[in-house]
């Protein structure tokens, strides 16, 4: 019964892990196909070349999905062990079917976009400046209170080799705007925006944005001798799902507005990443304006800029 629980519950934590793989084990050629051996000692089921495979012998269980495996080794005095390992699945120098081994390298390309980010967010203006123009000052940030937070839930890589490929997915992408004065934004005559003060003293008062983001980078990875150093460069396209006003006054009442704002309803913009394993550096900046053209405070463009660090599952 313990086996049987420690072994679902590392099925469970890599499957989430390598989800996207699931897709390409479908397009595996026929030389991967499943296979099932058993003896009377020892059962053995395989799922692909390497994606997933059991083994069960008397003295050793051992189940592997991807290059993670974990084994439960039974001791003389009847206990177990349980350990992990993570392999290196290079071909054989010897294997002369270069087209194969090509092939097999690249479908086990795993990009980093599923995971967790968060940083700062700003907006540059006109002259990709971080000063706000004196006629706008309403637009003026706390900077160091100005978040972004990204929750990429689905990814698929497209591998040209090994450690060279492109990578895809979904996210959504939150951004909130602290404004370091006392007042809030709305949308006033033809929608234009325009600074709104209210009658009671602010504690703090954000801008909060919403969108679904789609990828397309081009990532590198670099081999060491612990995990991988990551280079990535490529777009984000984004679709506002949402857009809202929040203030918190002095007596601790909360003010809530939701509106379009005038903003743009798509948006796209270059990003770099680099780090090593799960752990990236990254920065993306918008070259769609937040609002539509004419309808930007003061006539003024504002372009989002975002830099932070990425978690992502596939270290």
């Amino acid at each position: 019964m313990k086996k049987i629980g420690i072994t679902i519950l590392f099925i469970t934590i890599l499957l989430q892990a390598y989800s996207q793989e699931a897709i390409s084990v479908e397009k595996k050629e026929k030389e991967k196909s499943d296979t099932l051996l058993k003896s009377d000692d020892e059962t053995k089921f395989s799922v692909g070349r390497d994606f997933l495979s059991v083994e069960d012998k008397p003295d050793n269980f051992r189940i592997r999905i991807g290059n993670h495996a974990m084994s439960i080794l039974e001791s003389l005095e009847g206990g177990q062990k349980v350990r992990f390992e993570t392999i290196n699945d290079d071909w054989d120098d010897n294997d002369n079917d270069r087209s194969s081994r090509h092939h097999h390298r690249a479908s086990h390309f795993r990009g980093h976009w599923a995971g967790v980010e968060w940083g700062f967010a700003n907006y540059l203006t006109n002259n990709y400046s971080f000063v706000i123009p004196d006629d706008i000052y309403y637009m003026d940030l706390f900077s160091s209170k100005s978040e972004f937070l990204n929750i990429n839930f689905a990814q698929q890589s497209i591998g040209l080799s090994r450690h060279f490929g492109l990578v895809t997915g979904l996210g959504l992408n939150w951004d909130f705007y602290r404004f370091s004065g006392q007042n809030t934004i709305v949308a006033g005559t033809n929608g234009v925006i325009r600074d709104s003060v209210p009658s009671q003293s602010l504690k703090k008062s954000k801008f909060r944005t919403m969108y679904l983001t789609v990828p397309l980078i081009l990532e590198g990875q670099i081999r060491t001798s612990g995990s991988r150093i990551i280079v990535g460069a490529g777009v984000i396209g984004g679709v506002k799902l949402w857009s809202s006003t929040k203030m918190i006054t002095t007596g601790n009442d909360k003010l809530k507005a939701t509106d379009d704002f005038s903003m743009n309803l798509l948006r796209w913009g270059p990003t770099v990443r680099i780090g090593y394993g799960s752990l990236q550096i990254i920065s993306t900046y918008y070259v769609t304006p937040l609002f539509k053209k004419g309808k930007g405070p003061g006539g003024h463009d504002l372009n989002p800029f975002e830099i932070g660090l990425s978690f992502t599952f596939n270290g």
